[in-house]
This record gives structure tokens, sequence and C-alpha cells, in this order.
């Protein structure tokens, strides 16, 4: 096959020559088959190999022949229906392979498709339908009713099951543009409202080269679907269909990650794409014995891949299994490609997203649009012709994500919100995402880095760390994490843990234990389902006591107000209760003013407990505070490692009370 290949190291063209399929052929891509049509690639295949395998679910199994002749019904059947060809066609239907005839059979209409998850609540497909503004919707027994309910006002439904298997089944001839628009992915809408993704055939046929060029796939290669109505489930279908191979449904909600395992044994997976954090959950319920034979491709999709990951690779997965990570966009496709082995070493925790492939340029900017330095952080701007056009009817994003090329008048720029840094040697590490960085107590902090720390700690599996503001506004960090059973870290070791790594203004201030943390039906972290912790007292291993005197008393409400929480122990550490080096200035300062007591600022670091700070309270003289009081607070409040943050609030504080406020 001669094609351009990208400048990368001898070491990944040495990995990458090992990729190639011992039990099979490449169904060659070339670049004139790019300016085609997708239908156009499926039939070229289907003429090849008719009496190939296909698809197969559970008994359910169908030949190429058989596949394209159940999308030509489908064709029929949306041709039948009123609308023009800028109209999508809405597919709500159960995975398999009932699924996959619909998207090719749309296509083969010359119509463009958004597929729904049947999971999704009736509000949410709702909202999707109206945005998308479909006027066909093609469905099943299953989820008809589901559909009447959702569907846009005028659409026209289409129950699959129902469709004439009439004789006419042969191509339709029809000339579709690689220009026309081929499918519309909708976010998971976890966050925010959801957009669009516009992809045309040649947008996905170029994708479908890349990928294949990066790392072959072979006609004999067996590849698991294991999403539902995402970008994922679709650019999987295509990879597989479209290169000749098998794509095997697997109905993941239903089954679980738990039937998983026997499941890609008994069916001979050869090719594993699977999101990040089902890759992690199945990993858990194996033991060091359980591995999977015939893996030779492993590529994690979803979210971030960490070198955890690739020592469950080296675990898990026979020798002669490549290891794919890269960075990849429903907005762009496949951008780089680092491919690993057995020995290769991970330097730090990060897992870098590696070198180019065809056709697709990147840019490092600041925020000024100027170009960084190797080896300095930058956003990640992709350079390309073989970009999405945008978002459906949104104008206003598109705008504010594409750009044109000044020096190109046929390619644009998508600026993608990611930060990266570029060794001297063209690998590219990504730095986490420009809208991750917060504010927290006057300091800028990028979560990727509290993230890294954390998962550093050998006893945690799964993490995310969001930023959550206070009823003043002001933001905090909470941290959800998973652990093994038996293996929960403590609140106070991980905080510790934390101290020598991390600043205290990037320590979280609630550290929570979830049994799993909540995915998307893509597979990412879903943010947005995260469970509020609201003012409840963190999990502590220390037990519950309640106050047995009023100094106690009124301390535990200092703290719980201080931290809003809605109650403290008397023996809780004020610092695992998410305190922080300003916090515990307002603490001392609301102790001195109760009390009337001489109370310096470390008293409350080397006396972290309300019963250990009553001790203190009632061995201290009493004294009404003064001016020298009040400076001497101040003066101790600047020395905190927050310096800036600190030197603020003194600030502050210093002029109210020149303005005669308290």
């Amino acid at each position: 096959m001669s094609h351009v290949v990208p400048d990368v190291p001898p070491e990944q063209r040495a990995i990458r020559a090992t990729c190639v399929c011992p039990a099979g052929t490449v169904a060659e891509f070339t670049n004139d088959e790019v300016e085609h049509s997708i239908p156009g690639r499926l039939e070229t295949i289907v003429r090849n190999s008719p009496d190939r395998l296909a698809a197969k679910m559970g008994s359910h199994v169908v030949t190429y022949a058989e596949l394209n002749a159940m999308a030509n019904r489908v064709a029929r059947s949306v041709l039948s229906q009123p609308g023009d060809n800028d109209e999508p066609v809405a597919l709500l239907l159960d995975k398999g392979i009932g699924q996959i005839a619909a998207m090719l059979g749309t296509l083969k209409a010359g119509r463009c498709f958004v597929l729904l998850d049947p999971s999704f609540p009736t509000a949410k497909l709702t909202a999707t339908l109206e945005d998308s503004q479909a006027g066909l919707v093609l469905t099943d027994g299953e989820n008809a009713s589901r559909a009447k309910d959702s569907a846009f006002r005028g659409s026209h439904l289409i129950e699959l099951d129902s469709v004439d298997c009439d004789p006419s089944s042969g191509n339709l001839g029809l000339t579709i543009s690689s220009n026309a628009l081929a499918y519309i992915t909708y976010t998971s809408g976890s966050t925010g409202r959801p957009k669009g993704v516009v992809q045309t055939h040649r947008n996905v046929l170029h994708n479908v080269m890349r990928r294949t060029r990066a790392t072959p796939l072979c006609v004999h290669d067996r590849l698991p679907l294991l999403t539902y109505g995402t970008s994922n489930a679709v650019s999987t279908t295509m990879f597989a269909l479209l290169n000749g191979a098998i794509l095997l449904p697997f109905d993941l909600r239903n089954e679980g990650v738990a039937r998983l395992a026997d499941w890609l044994r008994r069916e001979r997976i050869t090719v594993l794409w699977i999101s990040s954090p089902v890759f992690r959950n199945l990993c858990e319920l194996l033991t060091d014995k359980d591995t999977f034979p015939d893996v030779r491709l492993l590529r994690l999709m979803s979210d971030a891949v960490y070198k955890t990951d690739v020592d469950l690779y080296k675990t898990h997965f026979p020798l002669g299994c490549v290891f794919v990570n890269g960075l990849h966009s429903s907005e762009t496709g496949a951008l780089r490609s680092y491919l690993m082995t057995h020995d290769t070493e991970i330097s730090g925790h990060e897992v870098p997203l590696g070198y180019p492939v065809e056709d697709q340029d990147i840019l490092l900017l600041d925020d000024e649009g100027q170009n960084v330095g190797f080896n300095e952080v930058g956003e990640i701007v992709v350079r390309s012709k073989y970009l999405s056009p945008g978002y459906w009817k949104r104008p206003d994003l598109t705008d504010a994500k594409y750009r044109r090329d000044p020096d190109d008048n046929e390619k644009r720029l998508y600026h993608s919100g990611d930060l990266g840094l570029m060794l001297p040697d063209g690998c590219l590490i990504h730095k986490g995402r420009k809208d991750f960085r917060v504010k927290i107590r006057g300091y800028g902090v990028e979560i990727a880095e509290v993230e890294k720390a954390l998962l550093s700690h050998p006893g945690i599996n799964q993490l995310v760390v969001v930023a959550r503001p206070n009823d003043a506004g002001e933001a905090s960090l909470i941290a959800y994490f998973t652990s093994s059973a038996g293996a929960t870290p403590a609140v106070g070791g991980l905080r510790n843990y934390l101290r020598e790594k991390l600043p205290d203004y990037m320590i979280p201030s609630r550290l929570i234990r979830l049994d799993a943390l909540p995915l998307t039906s893509g597979g990412k972290v879903d943010r947005g389902a995260l469970p509020d912790p609201g003012g409840s007292r963190p999990a502590l291993d220390t037990p519950f006591v309640e106050p047995t005197s009023s100094v106690e008393e009124q301390l535990t409400q200092i703290w719980a107000e201080v931290l809003a929480l809605d109650r403290v122990g008397i023996h809780d550490n004020f610092f695992e209760l998410g305190g922080h080096s300003l916090a515990a200035a307002g603490v001392v300062a609301r102790v001195i003013k109760t009390f009337h007591v001489e109370l310096p600022m470390k008293a409350l670091f080397e006396s972290p407990t309300v019963a250990a700070m009553a001790e203190v309270i009632t061995r201290s003289p009493l004294k009404e505070p003064t001016e020298d009081d009040v400076n001497r607070v101040l003066s101790e409040l600047e020395a905190l490692s927050d310096e800036d943050a600190a030197r603020l609030l003194a600030n502050e504080i210093r002029d109210n009370r020149r303005d005669g406020r308290r």
C-alpha cells in the first residue's frame, strides 16, 4: 500500500510493523476512495467478498451480502417517505444488526442520520430530536412507543420490524457526493446544551483510512461494539465494516461488565476498542491469571490513559498485543497515535498522545495565538481539510471553534480547548483542558494536576476531580474516587499523601469514595451525575462523638459554619474535614472573639480537633481582644503557605477596619 507515512521515530515504525494480522489480508484503502461515498466503499467490499461474515450478535449472523440487502431495503423505506436530503433521519433502535443496517440504509438513501440511545430519558430524546429537526424516525417494536412520545412535530415513523422483506434488495445506484452529510453525533449532554457534530462522507472515509493506516485492520479481525448512541458507536461500526472486518455488538448495559470478559474470549475478539473507565472496571474483576489471548490491538477511548492502564495491559493481554493511545475527537477524527508493547516503559504518570497521522497538522498556540516552542504548553489547534463542517444549527459555536487557515484556502483550523506540550521529537503530551483550569482561593489550579497526584496513590483505582462553588460563589475542589474492596485509603492518609505532592490550595476540600463513577452512554465519566456532597460530614476513620461541654458545643458550631458542614465531632481532625489555612484563620478569629482568649494561629495546627482545642481554651487566661491581637492574627495569616490569597484577605480586613466596618 503506497501512501505518505508521517514522520515517526523508528521504534514506532517497528511496532507498527508487528500490527499486521497473521490470519488475513487487508482490504486496501486508496486515497481515491475518500472522494466517493460510504455506500460506495461498502458495496465494493460486498462485491469482492459477499459471503464473508459481517456481523454477529448472539445467534443472529449475517454476511456482507445479507447486511447489504438489509440496508437496501431500509434505504427504499426511507425514500418512500417525504423529506429532502438535508433533513436528518433519527434512529431509535436497540443495539444489534438491525441498528447497523439502519445506519447503512439511511446513507444509501442519500440521507444523514442521528443515532439515539434508547436508554436516554424521554425528555433528552425529545430535546435531541427537536434540535436535529429529524423529519423521519426509524425505530423497532421495542422502542416504537417512546419514538412516538419523543418525535419532533410532524415527524414520520417507520417500524423496521414491519418493513416488507420483498425481493427489491439490490443496490439503489444513487450518486452520493463525498460532500454530502453522513451523520450527526451529539455530545453526552451531561453538562450544558448538547451539541451535534456534523460529518460528511469524505470526513468519515478519510478518518477510517487514517486509522487503518496507523494500525492496520484485516478482514478476519473481530471487533466488539460496546456503546449505543454515541460517536464511538458510529466510528467503531464504520472502522470495522469499511475494512471488511467482523463487527460483534455486545449489550454491555444489560449484560454487565462481569460477563464481558468471558464473552471477549468466547468470541475471540482480536481488536478491542473500549472506553477507559469500562476497561478499568473490567480489569478490576480479573485475577492476574485472566488474559485475552486473541486480542492483538487494544485501544482505549473516551477518557485519558494513564501509566496504571499500561500496567493492566501488560498483566492481562498477550505479548503480541499492541496497546494504542492517541488523540481524536468527533470534530477532527484521529489526530495522533502512540503504539506500545510490553517492552514500552512509561516515565511519569502520563501516557503520550503520540505522533502525527496523515493530513492532520497540530499547532500549539498561546493565548495571543502565537506558536509556542518545544516543551511549552499551548492550546491544541488542528489544521486540516478533513475536519467536521461544524455543529448542527449552531453557527455561533462553529464560528467560535473553526477558523479559515490564512495560509491555505483548502484547510481550516479547529481550536480544541485541549492543552498540549510538544517534545523535540514531535511527540505530543496532553496537559489537560483550558476550561479545567479554575481559581481556588486566588490561585490558578489545573484540575488534571490534582487528578494526577491522587491517581499516583496505590489505593485509588479511578478518580475525577471537579470544582464546585459554595453559597458565596467561591470554588472548592471535590475528589470522587473508587478503590478496591477492603483497601479503601483513609481520608487522613490521603491528605497526608497529597501534602507531600501539592500545595495546600490544590488539596481537595472533600474526598468522597464511590462504589463506581457514573458513566455516560459513551463510557465517559458523567461529571453532571456525580452526587452533591452537600454539607454532610466526610467519611472519616474517626467515629463521630457529640460534644460534652459548652466549650466543645460552641467550637463544633464554629467549625461547622466555617467548613459548611452539618455536624462536626469532637475528635474530628479539622484538616481531614476539608479545612485549610485560610479556613483555619477564620476559626482562630472566631475563637478569639467568642472565648476572649489569647490564641496564636499555630494553635489550630497543633490542636486540630475540637476536644484538643477545648483543652487549650480552658487552660488559656481570659482577656479582651485588642488591636494588637487582631494585628498579630493578620501577620500570622500572611505567613501561611497561601501567601497571595492570605495577603488579599489580610488587606481586605485592614481596609474594612479603616472604614469602620467590622
